[in-house]
């Protein structure tokens, strides 16, 4: 591993002992030799970074968001930061004329908008812990969250606010204060009064605190500025508590991986806010954005429109989840295949004599000039134009979309990982280098990073090939999770967090997710899905004696192979003429139907999310057995066998699911 050019190693490699397995040597950014970057002087808290800047870039444009005129979405209108912080002052005083005090919690719940900042940067301001509320948790996940954070105020877009009132009585005993981004009709103020909660319009509530004083507290570093939920692998959502500490190193640390690159952001840097708020991906973003003097301007919450407020914003820094970045890729062959032989021709010479440069070494904008006036640009205006750096998180982005956009997209394209535990960003690919196509990219400069080895899945940290479970260690780290002392117990071992991912170290020090130690993964649109908790629900299917669910990173949807009961499709054959001997029937695409339908029926019943649906089926007459290795002595499904014995019926069931 001598050639690591972007790591260095910060503490040897240790034996397995006391029944914790061996772990591999701890690694540490080349941006961060010496020593790993303060935050700014006087920077402590979120509340901070939105002050600093606003001493220093009064003016600048901060938020915006699309005017509509006569139902048609025109220019971009803008708040500068010293307007912004006005409002944050009557936002804030309203909230605590409503009796939240220091350490009082506010949900949020809607997409992104100027008044989601504003009312983010009030909680700062008053060390009130903001609480994010997003609804692709599940049917009770608001209620959830609302009931276990103890909000006794939130805010909420304006269509938003039914999905608040379905949450009554039970809500009723911790909320006294509901805040529209918008307007609120007269029945919802009607419904609201019947247990004694106040609602305001965004600018009655605007009003509520202006005759009133209330002092700044003193915040801390350690004090918690944000609980995040996250879909736990079974049962219910977890609390991530940040502190300002986490999300003030990790801008500190981004900030010196963007310098050591010569990618600075300054403050004509523009950023498309349109990933939810409510995930810490988007939140540091913004952080980053705010700290810099950026400007920040709102989608108007509909994808299809999309890329037309790209268009309209012309943003220089494009965050996307693969999901995006996935239409991005179809949208852009689709048009070129469909453009005729000549079109088509050039632009596949161009594509081959880019990529050639590049993988030689050349930069990106050095690698083909003229191509990138003439052919390249095309692309590059369906981003607006200004776009110089696309960020993908949040899942696995396939490495044939990494490696076209890389060529065709004329900006960095590049690729990070991390939690909601670790604040975000915790490694990233370096611009200008193919070689770390497919990986996450070496760790950012505020975090130390190890492997910790897994016996039971054969990952062993100190092999020739190093794999195992990622293991992070730095400020940036959360503070536990609400109420949940033992799950974070589980996680944290020695200042340690266990991420749970498996990696595998690459030569040149990027890291390469590979697999993931407990059985949940995530889809391509970045849900994640808890296969046991599923095949649990699935299993109560009569129809079906056993089934292994199988979805990745990579596809949206997930499949199945399942043994079904053999009398109850037999008896099925038999009410509707279907003829056959079990073996035969199983290949009968009618029961194929009929058990998919069952088991649609089982997740209706059970309040499954779509994504959460089995799309395709394959029903196999033998039982998975320990003969072919699918199973444990205990029953337990292998599931890396299991893939392996049905990677061809999975690849054909993705290819055609009908």
């Amino acid at each position: 591993m001598a050639s690591k050019k972007f790591v260095f190693e910060v503490e040897k490699a240790k034996e397995a002992t006391g029944g914790r397995p061996s772990v591999g040597p701890v690694y540490r950014s080349m941006f961060a030799k010496d020593g790993f970057p303060p935050p700014v002087d006087g920077m402590e808290t979120c509340w901070d970074v939105f002050r600093i800047a606003v001493e220093k870039f009064p003016e600048n444009r901060m938020i915006g968001r699309r005017e509509i005129v006569n139902g048609k979405a025109g220019k971009y209108v803008w708040l500068t930061y010293k307007e912004v912080y006005d409002k944050v002052v009557k936002v804030g005083l309203s909230i605590r004329s409503c009796g939240v005090e220091q350490g009082g919690r506010c949900g949020i719940y809607g997409v992104n908008c100027p008044e989601w900042i504003m009312s983010m940067e009030a909680c700062n301001a008053h060390g009130i812990y903001c609480v994010p509320l997003y609804d692709t948790l599940g049917a009770g996940a608001v209620e959830y969250i609302i009931c276990h954070a103890e909000v006794s105020i939130v805010f909420v877009e304006e269509k938003k606010i039914h999905e608040v009132l379905k949450t009554f009585p039970n809500t009723t005993n911790f909320l006294r204060t509901i805040v529209s981004f918008g307007k609120v009709t007269p029945e919802q103020r009607e419904e609201t009064g019947k247990f004694g909660l106040a609602l305001y319009s965004w600018d009655e509530f605007l009003l509520l605190g202006d005759d009133k004083q209330f002092d700044l507290p003193m915040s801390k570093q350690s004090d918690i500025c944000t609980i995040m939920y996250t879909s736990g692998t079974t049962g219910d959502p977890k609390g991530v508590l940040i502190s300002n500490e986490s999300i003030v190193t990790l801008i500190a640390g981004v900030k010196r991986l963007l310098k050591s690159v010569n990618e600075e952001l300054s403050q004509d840097d523009v950023f498309l806010s349109y990933l939810p708020l409510a995930h810490i991906f988007d939140r540091v973003i913004e952080e980053l954005f705010i700290s810099s003097g950026a400007s920040i301007g709102f989608w108007r919450g509909d994808v299809k429109l999309l890329i037309e407020d790209l268009g309209e914003l012309k943003p220089t820094i494009f965050c996307a989840v693969p999901r995006v970045l996935d239409r991005v890729y179809s949208g852009l062959t689709e048009k070129i295949s469909s453009g005729g032989l000549l079109k088509h021709t050039l632009f596949n010479i161009a594509y081959a004599y880019k990529q050639w440069n590049m993988r030689k070494g050349s930069k990106h904008v050095e690698a083909a000039p003229i191509f990138d006036k003439v052919v390249f640009n095309k692309v590059k205006q369906g981003l607006g134009g200004n776009v110089r750096l696309i960020l993908s998180g949040a899942a696995p982005l396939a490495t044939h979309v990494e490696a076209f956009l890389r060529v065709v997209a004329c900006s960095h394209v590049l690729q990070g990982y991390g939690l909601t535990e670790t604040c975000a960003g915790t490694f990233v690919s370096l611009p200008d280098q193919l070689s770390m196509l497919g990986t996450v990219g070496p760790p950012v400069p505020n975090v130390d990073v190890c492997l910790e080895s897994v016996p039971e899945m054969g990952y062993d940290a100190n092999s020739s090939t190093p794999r195992g479970e990622v293991c992070v260690k730095g400020k940036t780290l959360f503070s536990g999770y609400y109420k949940r002392e033992d799950l974070t117990k589980e996680v944290m071992v020695d200042g340690w967090f266990h991420t749970g991912d498996i990696g595998e170290w690459q030569p040149d020090g990027s890291m390469k997710i590979i697999d993931r130690k407990k059985n949940i993964f995530k889809l391509s649109q970045g849900e994640y899905v808890a296969v046991e908790n599923l095949e649990n629900i699935y299993g109560l299917v009569p129809e079906v004696d056993s089934i292994w669910i199988y979805g990745n990173s990579f596809e949206s949807f997930l499949v199945a192979v399942a043994n079904p009961n053999q009398q109850a499709l037999e008896r099925w054959a038999q009410e509707n003429g279907q003829t056959g001997d079990f073996t035969a029937l199983c290949e009968n695409a009618k029961a194929k139907e009929f058990i998919l339908g069952e088991l649609a029926k089982t997740a209706k019943a059970k309040q499954l999310k779509g994504f959460e649906f089995v799309k395709a089926i394959r029903l196999e007459p033998v039982p998975f057995d320990m003969e072919r290795d699918l199973l444990t002595p205990t029953y337990k499904k292998k599931r890396p066998q299991l893939l392996k014995y049905y990677q061809s019926v999975i690849d054909g069931m993705y290819k055609n699911p009908k």
